[in-house]
This record gives C-alpha cells, structure tokens and sequence, in this order.
C-alpha cells in the first residue's frame, strides 16, 4: 500500500501541475472566447503562483492538527471542481475565480505531501519515492500540456479543462483509496516557520531556490518565442523540441532522485550550472535546430533535478519539520515561478529572446557561484567531513 500511496500523492501533483500550466497551450483561445487580450489572459499564469505562495503557510498552519489524508482529499476535490468551473465559465472572472482554487490548492497540498515520501516506505526507499513523486513535475510538461493543448484544438478548451477535472476525480478515488491515516507529526505553526527562517540553513535554501527557478522560469517562459524567433523553428518542431525537453527532464529528475541525498550542493550546483551554461549558449548555438535540440536536451536534465533538490535542501535545513521544510519551499517556489515569468516578460518586451537566454544565465551562475562558496566553507569549516 506504501508504493500505491506515494504514487496517488505523485498523480496529485501531476494533475496540480497540468492544471496550473494548462492555459500555456490554450492562451490565445481562451482570451478570444471573452475578447481579453493575451496580456489579460495571461493573468490565468501568474495568479496561482502568488496566490500558492501565500495560502502554502497560512492554509498549513491553519490546518496544523488536522489529518493530512482528508485535507489531501479536499484539496484534490477543490482542483476538480476549479476545473469544472474554468469549463463552464460564462464570463472571465469566473475563470480568475477557478485560477484562484488552483492557487489554494498548489498552496496546501504541495505543502502536505511534497515530503511525505518518509512517512508512506521504509527509510530505504525514501531517496526513490520523492523522485517518484516529483517526477510528477516534469510528467506534467510531457504528457499534461501538450495532451491538453491536443484536446483544446480538437475539441475546444473547455473540453480540455473538462477532460483535467475528469482526470481530478479519479485521484482523489485513489487518495481515498490508498493513503493512509496521516495524523500531523509537528503542528505547523506560523511560528515554526518563523523559526525555520532564523537558521542559516533554510536562507540559503530559500537563496539558491529563489535564484535558480528566478534564472529557468524567466527563460523557459519564453523559449518558444526563442525558438521561433531566433532558430526559426517550425510549430511541429517546436512542439517535438519540448516533449524532447520534457522526457529529458524525466531523466534528470530519476537521476536528482538518485545522488541528492548523499550529494544535496554537488547535484544543486550541477544543475544550476548546467543551466547557465544552456542559457548562456543559446543565442549563440541555438540559431540552428541541432544546437537547439541538444542544449534543450541538457537543459531538460538539468531543471528536472532541481524541485528535488530544492525540497530536500529545505528538508536537511529542517530535519525535525519535514512538512515546514515544504510549506517554505512550496512557497518560495510558485512565488518565484511568478516573478521570474513576469521578468522575463518585462525583459523579452524591451529587448530580445537572446537577452532573456543571457540574463538567466548570468542568473543561474550566481547560483553556481554560491553553492560553491557554501562547499568551500564546509572543507574549511567544522563540518569538513561531511558529503558534498
């Protein structure tokens, strides 16, 4: 039953994370069926990541003593039905309101079942069960967007959202199904959170977290304008390019899975490098199509290790607070998820996709550059013993 629960908490967050960026795909036609423009449309993007960074702390701490199971089950429930909503929507502000449940939802479950991997297998199988359950992230891109985006030019977007709230109701009959009683093991409370940020630890986890999804999502954001603009792709291409990208980053995530334990800043940094080196070589190697499939490839690899080991930084920062550890991360992440496509935006609209390619670059490096300062004090420092 521990195996069928990790991956019922895996098929929550693959539905949270295809309902979130289900609107990539469907944009343009969701802003002409209510005559909104693109930028009004786009509002559907950068809402639930806010609104997830703000409900991560207050719905967990408000819902401290509660059994994890049946909040798990309500928050799934409140994403079916924020699907449905969006479906039905007469008029736009109720798809706003739908993106507004969606918010909730990242906010709370994300929080409560990013690092319950420790409480549903052996201590021995921990390592497997939280790539198991991020590689929702990434499966998400894969399979999730573009299969959304497919049934929205078949059958309209409506049905796409439909199909998603469909897809809902059958993992919260498995959640109901598999997942155990989950009583809280701390109450977190706003105070423990508050306690978590005095540690040197868990700010610079939040440092690194902010920097490296800052540096992805304000270029990733805008890699098919890239792609357009400066390789000059062709729509199906572009298409193959990104589910390329997305089976990479499956990759990337098994592998993350594999080493962040015992190597949390060498996997950290490798990543973050990679991602500057992608970035940074783009303008330059990404005017043709075999340059640009290879560094997307890389690229893949690179981000589908870093949700991984962004949570289990915040949870070695917080050994005793496992589920604070992802109420900070839940956090730190969907808000930066929101600033860096909003940069990102403000930048491709002032200058160029190149620009944007350098300036996360330059972003990812300074990630690159604080791992590595944070290693170097360990090997001087008391805990020159410990792994890398």
């Amino acid at each position: 039953m521990g195996w069928l629960a990790v991956v019922s908490v895996m098929l929550g967050i693959f539905a949270i994370v295809t309902t979130e960026i289900l609107p990539i795909g469907l944009l343009t036609s969701i802003g002409s069926s209510f005559t909104v423009s693109d930028g009004m449309a786009g509002l559907m993007m950068t809402m639930p990541g806010f609104l997830a960074a703000i409900a991560a702390p207050l719905v967990t701490a408000a819902t401290a003593r509660c059994d994890r199971r049946p909040m798990l089950c309500i928050f799934i429930l409140l994403l079916a039905l924020a699907n449905f909503l969006a479906a039905a929507a007469p008029d736009y502000w109720l798809v706003l309101t739908s993106r507004f449940m969606v918010g909730i939802t990242i906010g709370g479950f994300w929080s409560m079942g990013a690092g319950l991997a420790e409480r549903l297998v052996p201590p021995a199988s921990v390592g497997r069960a939280t790539a198991v359950i991020f590689s929702a992230v990434p499966l998400g891109s894969v399979l999730g967007v573009p299969t959304g985006t497919f049934i929205g030019d078949l059958a309209g977007w409506r049905t796409a959202f439909s199909v998603m709230g469909a897809l809902t109701v059958g993992v919260l009959v498995m959640l109901l199904l598999f997942l155990p009683p989950l009583p809280p093991a701390q109450a977190t409370q706003l105070s423990v959170l508050g306690g978590m940020l005095r540690r040197a630890g868990t700010r610079f986890a939040l440092l690194l977290t902010f920097l490296v999804v800052l540096a992805h999502f304000g270029t990733y954001t805008y890699v098919t304008p890239f792609l357009e603009q400066v390789t000059h792709a062709s729509d199906r291409l572009v298409t193959a390019f990104l589910l390329l990208y997305g089976a990479a980053g499956m990759i990337g995530n098994f592998l993350g899975g594999a080493w962040v334990a015992r190597y949390p800043r060498t996997v950290f940094g490798l990543a973050a490098g990679l991602i500057a080196a992608v970035t940074l070589l783009l303008p330059a190697l990404g005017r043709w199509e075999t340059g640009a499939v290879i560094l997307l490839l890389v690229w893949g690899v690179a981000y589908g290790a870093v949700p991984i080991a962004s949570q289990t930084w915040f949870s070695k920062a917080a050994p005793h607070a496992p589920e604070a550890a992802s109420v900070l991360f839940t956090a730190s992440f969907q808000a930066t998820i929101s600033v860096g496509a909003l940069v990102g935006g403000v930048v491709l609209d002032r200058t160029s996709p190149s620009t944007v390619m350098l300036l996360g670059g330059c972003t990812a490096v300074l990630v690159v550059l604080a791992v590595g300062a944070r290693f170097a004090a360990r090997l001087t420092g008391p805990g020159c013993t410990q792994r890398s």
